[in-house]
């Protein structure tokens, strides 16, 4: 049961309602129908609704900018920390038949450097390459009613080595799990464990250039043999490694052509306006010939990973970072990452986790402090997830790592001087910052290009980090820079900044209401230049 749509709303401390916002929309985006930067710490949500007949009754939210309280009919039911994870609540206790009333707090101290914010600015004015925050609500919230013997957790666990699939289903009594390929069973499983394994009869593997997905169908049954409870999902095999300074796509070498996309949306901020605008951003990119994304400083909508998972989209999982350093910023960031690396690892088109870029809050640390810091987050991150690759801090000063990732926006001549061969790739005195912190040193990773380009029109309103004569200047530096890049060097992959507009950041392909700046295939002839060796 969706509760998006019409809520009282209120800002400040005291619990005021005076306004209407249209969930799941932040007060600072047009599409809520309050559109301002506000400046209040506070806001506060309220509807009414009435509970569905259900034994058990769950509230979920898709995220909550950044501390959430919420009560229903006057008893707390859920506090939660961190503006990018989903959380839940039983609330069967607290409802009643009829109306009901949901009251939401949540606290984004707006000028606080220490939460993980990624590009939201805590200044009044947004400038350079940071944008509009979101308070409160900005992801979907909706009503769950259950069975008293119901289904309380999936877990996927794709083994594209055995051709096999393990999961983990919760909820007491007889499971079935089935698993499909287009329609037809091709595997199943029954059995009171909450556990178990299915070796798959047909195999077919995922990439950008076959998204094949398999559906899997879970029951579970009461006593009497009725199904009670019953999920549908689905997984993708896949294999993605990096080994001999190359990155493996299910056991070939496959170069990442990539482009940097922030997920910013003209009317709804962080928030796609609906379902379609986020499927529009993955077509769109690979209308231009890039078989991935580096979803940048945001963990995005799950809709927009299931259409990548759909369509076929590569995608680097990174998380936003705080801006100010301290102890509890560096709890608060771990606890959220370890929320989203959770809450995606199913993903088959996320290929790559990114807990760190640039090190960004990081200043006036350390080498060592940084280093610390930044293979705890690398360690976790493997600790939870060993399929996929971690570039450690992505773009310089890397310590433990999986991936040498480099930023680089000089224009193509400099780039063709720089990474005509490794030696010169890595020469420390060719980039301003330091590629590997004291005591690190490159072990043979693969060298990515993640960030470089960000190449606005002459005469933009805003900025780029490079400057073109018209469409036709655009599809020439960037045909010269991607050519610099694949010809004969050490870079296996790259990431081109950027997928779009931003606010005041004007060096996207596309516009920030999506318009293609010169036609999409030519982009993509130039995209998919072969790396030659």
């Amino acid at each position: 049961m969706n509760l998006n749509g019409q809520w009282e709303f209120g800002l400040g401390e005291q619990r005021i309602f005076d306004r209407t916002i249209l969930v799941p929309f932040c007060p600072q985006s047009s599409k809520s129908g309050i559109g301002e930067r506000i400046t209040e710490d506070v806001v506060w949500y309220r509807r009414r609704f009435e509970a569905p007949a259900a034994d058990r009754l769950w509230l979920h939210f898709g995220a909550v900018d950044y501390r959430a309280t919420v009560w229903v009919n006057g008893e707390q039911v859920a506090e939660h920390e961190g503006g990018h994870t989903p959380f839940s609540a039983d609330i069967t206790s607290a409802v009643r038949g009829e109306e009901n009333e949901l009251v939401v707090r949540a606290d984004d101290p707006l000028g606080d450097r220490t939460i993980p914010r990624g590009k939201q600015y805590w200044k009044q004015t947004s400038e350079s390459i940071f944008y509009t925050p979101t308070s409160g609500i900005w992801q979907t919230v909706w009503l769950e009613p259950l069975p008293q013997q119901a289904i309380t957790g999936l877990a996927v666990r794709p083994d594209p080595a055995e051709w096999a699939v393990g999961f983990e289903v919760g909820g007491d009594g007889r499971k079935e799990v089935v698993a499909t390929l287009d329609g037809r069973e091709v595997g199943h499983w029954t059995g009171h464990a909450e556990s178990g394994r299915i070796t798959l009869d047909e195999v077919a593997s995922w990439s950008p250039e076959a998204p094949n997905l398999y559906g899997l169908e879970v029951s579970l049954f009461d006593r009497a043999g009725r199904i009670s409870d019953h999920v549908s999902s689905y997984f993708g095999l896949r294999t993605a490694e990096v080994r001999d300074g190359r990155f493996w796509l299910n056991g070939e070498a496959y170069v990442p052509r990539l482009v940097l996309d922030q997920g910013y949306f003209p009317e709804g901020l962080l928030t796609a306006a609906d379902d379609r605008d986020l499927k529009r951003d993955i077509v769109l990119a690979k209308s231009m010939g890039f078989n991935g994304a580096r979803k940048h400083q945001k963990v995005e909508d799950p809709r927009w990973l299931y259409w990548a998972d759909t369509l076929g989209l590569l995608v680097w999982g990174e998380m936003p970072a705080f801006h100010q350093h301290s102890e509890a910023a560096e709890r608060r960031l771990e606890q959220e990452w370890r929320e989203a690396v959770v809450r995606d690892i199913a993903h088959p088109s996320i290929v790559t986790w990114v807990p760190a870029n640039e090190s960004f809050g990081l200043e006036g640390m350390t080498q060592e402090s940084k280093a610390r810091l930044l293979d705890r987050l690398f360690r976790m991150t493997k600790d939870l997830d060993t399929t996929r690759p971690v570039s450690g801090n992505d773009g310089w000063e890397h310590s433990e790592t999986d991936l040498c990732t480099l930023h680089d926006y000089n224009p193509s001549h400099a780039l063709r001087r720089r990474y005509r061969a490794l030696d010169t790739a890595l020469d420390p005195a060719a980039h301003p910052r330091p590629l590997y912190l004291q005591g690190y040193a490159y072990r043979g990773e693969p060298v990515i290009i993640s960030e470089f380009g960000g190449v606005a029109l002459a005469g933009s309103p805003g900025f780029g980090w490079q400057e073109a004569a018209g469409p036709d200047g655009l599809l020439a530096t960037y045909r010269e820079m991607v050519e610099a890049l694949m010809d004969r060097g050490p870079v296996e992959g790259f990431c081109y900044t950027q997928l779009t507009d931003v606010e005041q950041e004007q060096n996207g392909l596309l516009t920030f209401d999506r318009r293609p700046k010169l036609d999409p295939d030519l982009i993509k002839a130039v995209t998919e230049t072969p790396k030659r060796r």
